[in-house]
């Protein structure tokens, strides 16, 4: 029996929902919020009253290009947390109303473990999927951890960001560097142009599995800070040298804790995730770690490392299986551990 999930994603600045049925994806659809580019940032009050703005739509879309109607739906998957208390609210209440007015079961999902079942997700029927257990690098603007998954409802965070996590390092250090937002996708473009050895900055010495990146950040500004001095054409004349350098740094700090956690574990799959995961530089620095040691890479599609409601919706397709649904009054959360 085919089982047709509705996945619904609001926890920041991109309204998505989609389709999946029996694993495989029927539609994805997203709408990003460009009113935040200004700003440099999220802005909260903003995102949510975009989020109102295109639920509806949104959702109409995904129904439409699956190809299916509302009546075929088994059940619905949101966004429960963490992110912005506002947008959550937004794609909570609607997936509470249409679960009512349908009268099929709600599903709540985290939105990291979404992240990490993103390589789940199928666009055919013999796409390849992890085995349990592996191991997931989440990377993006707010988490970076490494996550031993035993199953989908058994996840253990065995390292995290003690301070910033990579994706903040990448946007705030392209700020200085007067990139606009978001600014890891602009570093990364630049990155290939430059000379990833023209700068030295601080790795931090952190023991276990935990992250740190405020030391870099805390380098990457005096750099720019003594040399702006000497030269106020500085960060110009070397923007390309200055991105490549800084994502090279990040990479090592990621592969170091990576390779650290792999030797650990002795597990054999490694799966990356996250917005920092869209990285050219990263995606390519962990397929060759992995080719390097023997151990099998998941490095997601572009389009499922930002976020999406494929994610959602693949994991609360696990959750549905299990019977594990939602009860009405839940209320969204801005954070939760894993």
């Amino acid at each position: 029996m085919s089982v047709t999930i509705l996945g619904i994603e609001s926890s920041c600045d991109d309204t998505s929902a989609a389709i999946i049925r029996d694993g495989l994806l029927l539609s994805n659809v997203i709408a990003s919020q460009s009113v935040h580019e200004e700003y440099g940032g999220v802005v909260p009050e903003l995102a949510s009253r975009a989020h109102q703005q295109n639920i509806v739509p949104v959702v109409d879309a995904a129904i439409r290009r699956a190809g299916i109607t509302r009546r075929d739906l088994d059940a619905i998957a949101f966004t429960r947390g963490p992110g912005l208390l506002g947008s959550l609210l937004v794609g909570t209440s609607f997936a509470k109303g249409m679960s009512l007015g349908l009268r099929i079961p709600l599903v709540e999902v985290n939105h990291l473990h979404g992240h990490v079942l993103s390589h789940f997700v199928r666009r055919q029927p013999d796409d390849r999927v992890p085995d349990f257990p592996f191991l997931a690098l989440l990377i993006s603007g707010g988490n970076s951890q490494l996550v031993l998954v035993r199953d989908y409802n058994d996840m253990e965070i065995i390292g995290q960001t003690i301070d910033d996590a990579a994706g903040e390092a990448f946007d705030k250090c392209a700020k200085v560097m007067g990139l606009p937002y978001p600014g890891g996708p602009h570093i990364d473009r630049l990155a290939t142009e430059g000379n990833p050895a023209a700068f030295r900055f601080a790795k931090p010495h952190i023991p276990g599995f935990d992250y740190s990146f405020s030391g870099l950040k805390t380098s990457f500004l005096y750099t720019l800070r003594d040399n702006l001095k000497v030269n106020p054409d500085f960060i110009e004349e070397n923007r390309a040298d200055l991105a490549a350098s800084l994502q090279k740094t990040i990479i090592d700090i990621l592969l170091d804790k990576l390779d650290k956690a792999v030797k650990h574990t002795g597990v054999k799959t490694i799966a990356i995730g996250g917005g920092v995961s869209a990285n050219s530089g990263v995606r390519a620095a962990v397929a060759d770690y992995c080719g390097e040691h023997g151990l099998e890479a998941f490095i997601p599609e572009r389009a499922f490392t930002t976020d999406n409601a494929a994610m959602i919706a693949i994991a609360g397709q696990f959750k549905y299986m299990a019977r594990e649904f939602c009860p009405y009054d839940a209320a969204p959360y801005a954070r939760v551990t894993m």
